[in-house]
């Protein structure tokens, strides 16, 4: 009974280290004004079984980027020139202070008005087609 408990126990901690099968190909990254922070726009790609998406996240200057997108999230729209998911631009308005446009055909799954004390604003395009 104690091996078939290790044995779960190890399976568990195997499976662990695979929770993010996700990968990003960084599209852009934009500095703000005061070089404290970075809007990264990125391609994220889960596998065959979902679409490819185009994601924004707000990180300090100095950190990396992991994990999906902590500030905008679209997939579907019209492919990019450059990328698969959707177009995305960002413009810094402030250091403080980011607007986020993006394709209005694509469908948003997430939209934060603030990150680590920056605040977005959204901008809804209609892009003719490429």
């Amino acid at each position: 009974m104690r091996t078939a408990g290790l044995l779960i126990a190890l399976a568990g901690l195997s499976l662990a280290g695979c929770s993010d099968l996700c990968g990003n190909k960084v599209i852009t990254e934009e500095l703000s004004p005061d070089l404290n922070f970075k809007a990264v726009i990125f391609e994220r790609d889960c596998g065959a079984t979902t679409a490819f998406s185009t994601q924004v996240s707000v990180l300090e200057a100095s950190a990396d980027l992991t994990g999906g997108g902590n500030a905008f999230v679209s997939d579907g729209g019209q492919a990019s020139e450059g990328w698969n998911g959707p177009w995305v631009a960002v413009k810094w308005l402030g250091s403080d202070s980011l607007q986020i446009a993006y394709d209005s055909t694509g469908r948003v799954f997430e939209q934060d008005k603030s990150v680590d004390g920056v605040s977005i604003r959204y901008l809804a395009v209609e892009r003719p087609a490429l």
